[in-house]
């Protein structure tokens, strides 16, 4: 099995997501925790595939 390096960032995000999943596991998120998701999964995004800015 291969072994893939992940950011500090990343591994925070993803350990983040775990928990917040794992304490609503079982039931649909409402309104306010599917924001609150989709701003971890932003931050997942970003620190996993980082934007690169060229001027």
């Amino acid at each position: 099995m291969a072994t893939t390096c992940v950011s500090d960032a990343t591994a925070e995000a993803n350990a983040r997501i775990r928990a917040f999943m794992a304490a609503r596991a079982g039931r649909a998120l409402w309104p306010e925790e599917q924001a609150e998701y989709e701003q971890l999964l932003a931050a997942w995004s970003n620190s996993a595939h980082p934007q690169s800015t060229s001027s």
